[in-house]
Protein backbone atom coordinates (compact mmCIF):
# COMPACT_ATOMS: atom_id res chain seq x y z
CA UNK A 1 0.00 0.00 0.00
CA UNK A 2 2.91 2.21 1.17
CA UNK A 3 4.77 2.37 -2.14
CA UNK A 4 1.37 2.26 -4.52
CA UNK A 5 0.58 5.69 -2.94
CA UNK A 6 4.28 7.08 -3.63
CA UNK A 7 4.00 6.53 -7.21
CA UNK A 8 0.38 7.99 -7.04
CA UNK A 9 1.68 11.04 -5.42
CA UNK A 10 4.58 11.13 -8.26
CA UNK A 11 2.07 10.66 -10.98
CA UNK A 12 0.27 13.48 -9.90
CA UNK A 13 2.96 15.69 -9.76
CA UNK A 14 4.82 15.29 -12.83
CA UNK A 15 0.99 15.76 -14.49
CA UNK A 16 0.59 18.78 -12.85
CA UNK A 17 4.35 19.91 -13.91
CA UNK A 18 3.91 19.50 -17.86
CA UNK A 19 2.54 22.84 -18.00
CA UNK A 20 5.44 24.60 -16.84
CA UNK A 21 7.83 22.57 -18.63
CA UNK A 22 8.07 24.87 -21.28
CA UNK A 23 9.75 27.49 -19.36
CA UNK A 24 12.21 25.25 -17.75
CA UNK A 25 14.45 22.89 -19.72
CA UNK A 26 16.17 20.74 -16.65
CA UNK A 27 12.04 20.74 -15.73
CA UNK A 28 10.93 19.22 -18.72
CA UNK A 29 13.84 16.88 -18.87
CA UNK A 30 13.36 15.94 -15.06
CA UNK A 31 9.45 14.95 -16.14
CA UNK A 32 10.64 12.76 -19.17
CA UNK A 33 12.91 11.00 -17.57
CA UNK A 34 10.80 10.28 -14.61
CA UNK A 35 8.16 8.79 -17.48
CA UNK A 36 10.49 6.64 -18.37
CA UNK A 37 11.52 5.59 -15.34
CA UNK A 38 15.31 6.67 -15.59
CA UNK A 39 15.14 7.86 -11.85
CA UNK A 40 18.81 9.22 -11.24
CA UNK A 41 18.65 10.93 -14.69
CA UNK A 42 15.55 12.33 -13.33
CA UNK A 43 16.37 13.72 -9.86
CA UNK A 44 19.77 15.32 -12.15
CA UNK A 45 17.55 17.36 -14.20
CA UNK A 46 15.41 18.71 -11.63
CA UNK A 47 18.57 19.40 -9.83
CA UNK A 48 20.03 21.19 -11.88
CA UNK A 49 15.82 23.25 -12.47
CA UNK A 50 15.97 23.58 -8.74
CA UNK A 51 19.38 25.05 -8.84
CA UNK A 52 18.70 27.34 -12.01
CA UNK A 53 15.64 28.55 -10.31
CA UNK A 54 14.56 27.02 -6.94
CA UNK A 55 10.86 26.24 -6.42
CA UNK A 56 8.66 24.21 -4.10
CA UNK A 57 7.30 21.94 -6.94
CA UNK A 58 10.96 21.36 -8.86
CA UNK A 59 11.75 20.74 -5.36
CA UNK A 60 8.94 18.07 -4.75
CA UNK A 61 9.53 16.06 -7.94
CA UNK A 62 13.05 15.92 -7.01
CA UNK A 63 12.62 14.29 -3.73
CA UNK A 64 10.22 11.39 -5.50
CA UNK A 65 12.83 10.79 -7.85
CA UNK A 66 15.32 10.80 -5.27
CA UNK A 67 12.74 7.78 -3.39
CA UNK A 68 12.33 6.07 -6.11
CA UNK A 69 16.07 5.39 -6.90
CA UNK A 70 16.64 4.67 -3.21
CA UNK A 71 17.98 7.69 -1.58
CA UNK A 72 15.66 8.51 1.39
CA UNK A 73 18.33 11.05 2.92
CA UNK A 74 18.18 13.37 -0.28
CA UNK A 75 14.28 12.81 -0.53
CA UNK A 76 13.67 13.69 2.80
CA UNK A 77 15.74 16.83 1.97
CA UNK A 78 14.01 17.80 -1.23
CA UNK A 79 10.86 17.43 0.87
CA UNK A 80 11.67 20.07 3.68
CA UNK A 81 13.63 22.41 1.50
CA UNK A 82 10.27 22.47 -0.48
CA UNK A 83 8.69 23.37 2.47
CA UNK A 84 10.95 26.04 3.83
CA UNK A 85 10.17 27.88 0.56
CA UNK A 86 6.59 26.91 0.65
CA UNK A 87 4.87 25.69 3.97
CA UNK A 88 1.87 25.21 2.10
CA UNK A 89 3.17 22.74 -0.21
CA UNK A 90 0.90 19.79 0.70
CA UNK A 91 2.61 17.35 -1.75
CA UNK A 92 5.87 17.93 -0.03
CA UNK A 93 4.12 17.09 3.20
CA UNK A 94 2.27 14.19 2.45
CA UNK A 95 5.25 12.84 0.89
CA UNK A 96 7.40 13.58 4.37
CA UNK A 97 4.47 11.42 6.37
CA UNK A 98 4.47 8.82 4.22
CA UNK A 99 8.55 8.71 4.30
CA UNK A 100 10.02 9.35 7.32
CA UNK A 101 8.16 6.16 9.08
CA UNK A 102 9.24 3.72 6.18
CA UNK A 103 12.91 5.20 6.58
CA UNK A 104 12.24 5.11 10.58
CA UNK A 105 13.59 8.48 11.36
CA UNK A 106 11.64 11.34 13.02
CA UNK A 107 10.77 14.96 12.51
CA UNK A 108 13.12 17.33 13.62
CA UNK A 109 12.91 18.75 17.13
CA UNK A 110 11.26 22.45 16.55
CA UNK A 111 11.32 24.92 19.57
CA UNK A 112 8.25 27.15 20.01
CA UNK A 113 9.14 30.23 18.25
CA UNK A 114 10.59 27.70 15.05
CA UNK A 115 7.27 26.36 14.82
CA UNK A 116 5.98 29.31 14.39
CA UNK A 117 8.21 30.62 12.02
CA UNK A 118 6.35 27.61 9.71
CA UNK A 119 2.95 29.47 9.83
CA UNK A 120 4.55 31.82 6.85
CA UNK A 121 7.18 31.74 4.50
CA UNK A 122 10.77 32.81 6.19
CA UNK A 123 10.58 36.17 3.80
CA UNK A 124 6.93 37.14 4.38
CA UNK A 125 7.67 37.23 8.52
CA UNK A 126 10.24 40.29 7.48
CA UNK A 127 7.84 41.82 5.30
CA UNK A 128 5.12 41.46 8.14
CA UNK A 129 6.94 43.02 10.77
CA UNK A 130 7.67 45.66 8.81
CA UNK A 131 4.55 46.60 7.84
CA UNK A 132 3.18 46.52 11.49
CA UNK A 133 5.33 48.89 12.88
CA UNK A 134 4.83 51.20 10.50
CA UNK A 135 0.89 50.91 10.93
CA UNK A 136 1.46 51.02 14.66
CA UNK A 137 3.68 54.03 14.36
CA UNK A 138 1.25 55.58 11.88
CA UNK A 139 -1.38 55.30 14.29
CA UNK A 140 0.48 56.99 17.10
CA UNK A 141 1.91 59.97 15.18
CA UNK A 142 -0.41 60.39 12.21
CA UNK A 143 -2.98 62.60 14.66
CA UNK A 144 -0.22 64.50 15.94
CA UNK A 145 0.22 65.75 12.69
CA UNK A 146 -2.83 66.62 11.66
CA UNK A 147 -3.40 68.14 14.93
CA UNK A 148 -6.13 66.51 15.89
CA UNK A 149 -7.02 64.13 19.15
CA UNK A 150 -6.23 60.00 18.87
CA UNK A 151 -9.42 58.12 17.99
CA UNK A 152 -10.16 54.88 20.23
CA UNK A 153 -10.13 53.11 17.08
CA UNK A 154 -5.93 54.24 16.35
CA UNK A 155 -4.75 53.45 19.75
CA UNK A 156 -6.34 49.83 18.96
CA UNK A 157 -4.83 50.12 15.85
CA UNK A 158 -1.66 51.13 17.31
CA UNK A 159 -1.33 48.06 19.97
CA UNK A 160 -2.45 45.62 16.75
CA UNK A 161 0.10 46.67 14.81
CA UNK A 162 2.80 46.20 18.01
CA UNK A 163 1.23 43.01 18.74
CA UNK A 164 1.68 41.59 15.43
CA UNK A 165 5.30 43.15 15.04
CA UNK A 166 6.19 41.22 17.87
CA UNK A 167 5.13 37.68 16.78
CA UNK A 168 6.65 38.62 13.13
CA UNK A 169 9.86 39.36 15.07
CA UNK A 170 10.04 36.52 17.19
CA UNK A 171 9.20 34.04 14.47
CA UNK A 172 12.04 35.98 12.06
CA UNK A 173 14.30 34.34 15.18
CA UNK A 174 12.90 31.31 14.33
CA UNK A 175 13.59 31.17 10.73
CA UNK A 176 17.46 32.24 11.59
CA UNK A 177 17.71 29.24 14.07
CA UNK A 178 15.57 26.75 11.61
CA UNK A 179 18.07 27.52 8.76
CA UNK A 180 20.51 25.36 10.90
CA UNK A 181 18.36 22.65 10.40
CA UNK A 182 19.38 19.35 7.80
CA UNK A 183 19.22 16.09 6.91
CA UNK A 184 21.87 13.40 7.12
CA UNK A 185 22.20 12.26 3.04
CA UNK A 186 23.88 8.71 3.45
CA UNK A 187 22.94 5.87 4.97
CA UNK A 188 25.12 4.57 7.98
CA UNK A 189 26.46 8.42 7.75
CA UNK A 190 29.42 8.30 10.09
CA UNK A 191 29.10 11.10 13.35
CA UNK A 192 32.79 11.40 14.28
CA UNK A 193 34.31 12.57 17.68
CA UNK A 194 37.04 14.93 15.50
CA UNK A 195 36.52 16.87 12.06
CA UNK A 196 39.14 14.55 10.22
CA UNK A 197 39.46 11.20 8.37
CA UNK A 198 41.11 9.67 11.32
CA UNK A 199 38.83 10.34 13.97
CA UNK A 200 36.78 8.22 15.69
CA UNK A 201 33.35 6.88 15.23
CA UNK A 202 30.81 8.20 17.56
CA UNK A 203 27.87 6.51 16.42
CA UNK A 204 26.24 6.05 12.93
CA UNK A 205 23.10 7.90 11.12
CA UNK A 206 20.43 6.59 9.12
CA UNK A 207 19.58 8.50 5.76
CA UNK A 208 16.81 11.17 6.33
CA UNK A 209 17.80 11.69 10.58
CA UNK A 210 17.44 15.69 11.12
CA UNK A 211 19.84 17.34 13.03
CA UNK A 212 21.00 20.77 13.37
CA UNK A 213 24.02 22.29 12.73
CA UNK A 214 26.19 24.02 15.33
CA UNK A 215 29.34 25.14 13.64
CA UNK A 216 31.49 24.59 10.81
CA UNK A 217 35.47 23.17 10.52
CA UNK A 218 36.64 22.95 6.85
CA UNK A 219 34.93 20.60 5.03
CA UNK A 220 32.69 19.37 8.58
CA UNK A 221 29.85 20.16 10.51
CA UNK A 222 29.22 19.88 14.18
CA UNK A 223 26.04 18.26 14.36
CA UNK A 224 23.29 17.65 17.39
CA UNK A 225 21.11 15.09 16.59
CA UNK A 226 17.99 13.55 19.18
CA UNK A 227 20.73 11.19 20.33
CA UNK A 228 24.44 12.24 20.14
CA UNK A 229 26.77 14.97 19.03
CA UNK A 230 29.58 15.08 16.66
CA UNK A 231 30.91 16.49 13.68
CA UNK A 232 29.84 14.57 10.36
CA UNK A 233 31.53 15.08 6.28
CA UNK A 234 29.63 18.42 4.75
CA UNK A 235 29.04 16.16 1.73
CA UNK A 236 27.05 13.75 4.16
CA UNK A 237 24.81 16.10 5.20
CA UNK A 238 22.49 18.85 3.75
CA UNK A 239 21.02 22.24 4.98
CA UNK A 240 17.32 22.68 4.61
CA UNK A 241 18.20 25.98 3.34
CA UNK A 242 20.96 25.68 1.20
CA UNK A 243 20.70 29.91 0.16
Amino acid sequence: MKPNRLILLASLVALAGLGRAATNDYFAQGIRFSSAGQFPEAAAAFGQAAQARPAAGTLVNLGIAEWQRGRAGAAILAWEQARWINPFEARAQANLKFARPVAQVDEPPLKWFETASTWLPGDAWVWLAGASLWLAVGALVLPGVFRRRRAGWESSLASLGFGIFLVAMTANVGVVTRADLGVVLKKNAPLLLTPTRESEIVSTLAAGESARKLRVRGNYYFIRTALASGWIARDQFGLVDAR
